[in-house]
């Protein structure tokens, strides 16, 4: 029956992400564990890339191999290999399991198995269940044979990934991926963020320059660097400079070189940046700081494909392709004189504004997840995991800074907690307090006006938010959609808990 059911999944048309969701879904209620992972291998790490039964927060973090034993043992097999309760190796997922949130489970039952797609490695399906002995000899065998399928499924979703990106003029991405593009990974699955790799994937197979727009600390490199590998000059170099570090008076010799002799110091001839971009892409950051001087120069090159270096009559063509960033308003800039209007329309052929973070909340949960298994693994820590207050805390911040400042909030608060005595062998559980973020509480209704029953708090609780939920939706028209983002939630999220409250 079951093998019915996964094999209806495959000749159906889906989304790849819908597709994988329901196969870990329909594993987890057949075995009836706890928690179900897929995790794809990328080089020496693991990726979850559909959970079942886990927190949201685990499809932010990076598993490095190394320091999972239980996920190394799993890849470096090519049977299902189950760790029965008692196991004294560390798991992966203390404190993440949905049921029981920032908990150590010690008495309870893992499996997982190695997957392969043509040939290689492609990573790892992990599954949990709360109960001791929930996995026998049958479930052990049954895994086995289930395997091929979830491979299957892998294998059709990675092809239509790659008809997708020809379709859409990019390069089709199969296989592991490169250390470069983990390093500067995008985080997120937020409608806000997809559309916009949606629309780097399209504009990439072009040529055109292309604006990124955005606040401080949206990760402007970051969309540069992914405009970059999907485009045909993904192979050739992507040269970054910031210019808001270059003084006026060595911009000129930083980005199109100099001559031996062209000013005191100048004792041999260099080549600037274009010249190192040529065949692939430069990156120019903060673009709205450079002196007017240097705009000039800038504006031929764009004009003519040629650089002049400094001291030197030669001309030099350049193949380059042109990205820029800022967070100023360069039109009100081109208004006050201050940039070049001609310019401005040269770099801004494509413009792409990058959304700040409080317009991507969904994705919250996920980069929160990215930066505490960052830290778990820099401070050499068993585990990091956020307290549930804490998690609605960081929702409910503005987040002036953006993705860089909650990068900063998570790293003190992880330093923090081990100077107020945590251990690093414990299950470290971040709080509000050690976040100190400034007027983050978000304003609640005052708890007089809810008469709260004698049973307990859970039940206070409870209703606390179920008054939360119909005040929001009587005040979005009963639009769940909108009630899930002036709660700061997830739509999903909210669904689930409506129906656990009794309001569905």
């Amino acid at each position: 029956m079951l093998d019915a059911v996964l094999f209806a999944d495959l000749v159906t048309e889906l989304p790849s992400a819908v597709r994988l969701q329901r196969l870990v879904n329909t594993l987890r209620s057949h075995f009836g564990c706890g928690a179900v992972a897929l995790l794809q291998l990328q080089q020496a790490q693991l990726k979850p890339v559909a959970v079942q039964g886990l927190l949201r927060e685990t499809l932010g973090r990076r598993f490095q191999v190394a320091q999972h034993p239980r996920l190394a043992a799993i890849l470096a097999s090519r049977q299902p290999v189950r760790f029965p309760p008692g196991s004294e190796l560390p798991d992966p997922y203390d404190g993440l399991l949905a049921e029981q949130p920032g908990a150590v489970v010690p008495v309870h039952d893992c499996m997982g198995v190695s997957l392969y797609v043509e040939g290689r490695c492609w990573g790892v399906l992990t599954l949990d269940a709360l109960s001791p002995a929930n996995f026998d000899a049958l479930a052990v065998l049954q895994l086995q044979q289930l395997s091929l399928l979830v491979e299957a499924a892998i294998r059709i979703t990675e092809l239509e990934q790659a008809n997708r990106a020809l379709r859409q003029g990019g390069l089709p991405t199969v296989g592991t991926s490169t250390t470069a593009a983990q390093q500067y990974e995008i985080i997120g699955q937020s409608p806000a963020l997809q559309q916009i790799l949606q629309e780097l994937d399209v504009v990439a197979g072009s040529e055109l320059p292309v604006l990124l727009l955005g606040e401080t600390g949206v990760g402007k490199e970051l969309f540069a660097r992914q405009l970059h590998r999907r485009s045909g000059r993904a192979e050739r170099p992507m040269i970054y400079v910031n210019c808001a570090a270059l003084p006026e008076s060595l911009a000129e010799s930083e980005l199109f070189g100099h001559s031996k002799g062209a000013f005191s110091g100048a004792l041999s001839e260099r080549a600037g940046r274009f010249e190192a971009a040529d065949g692939g892409t430069l990156f120019l950051d903060e673009v709205g700081e450079l002196a007017l001087s240097v705009q000039a120069k800038l504006l031929r090159v764009l004009q003519n494909g040629e650089i002049q270096r400094l001291g030197s009559d030669k001309l030099r063509r350049v193949n380059v392709r042109l990205v820029a960033a800022t967070n100023r308003d360069l039109q009100q800039q081109v208004k006050q004189g201050e940039f070049r209007a001609d310019l401005y329309h040269r770099l801004s052929v494509y413009p792409i504004p990058i959304p700040p973070l409080r317009e991507r909340s969904e994705d919250l949960p996920l980069l929160a997840g990215h930066f505490l298994e960052q830290n778990r693994s820099r401070l050499g820590l068993r585990s990091l995991r956020l307290a549930p207050a804490a998690e609605l805390a960081l929702l409910g911040y503005h987040w002036p800074g953006n993705i860089r400042e909650l990068e900063h909030v998570i790293s003190r608060a992880a330093i923090k907690a081990l100077s107020q005595g945590a251990q690093r062998s414990d299950i470290v559980i971040l709080q509000p307090e050690l976040l100190d973020l400034p007027g983050s509480q978000p304003q609640a209704p005052a708890l007089e006006h809810i008469e709260l029953p004698v049973q307990g708090l859970k039940q206070a609780v409870n209703q606390f938010q179920q008054q939360l939920i119909r005040q929001a939706l009587q005040q979005h028209q009963q639009c769940w959609s909108k009630a899930a983002r002036a709660l700061q939630l997830d739509a999903s999220n909210l669904h689930k808990l409506a129906q656990r409250l009794g309001l569905k």
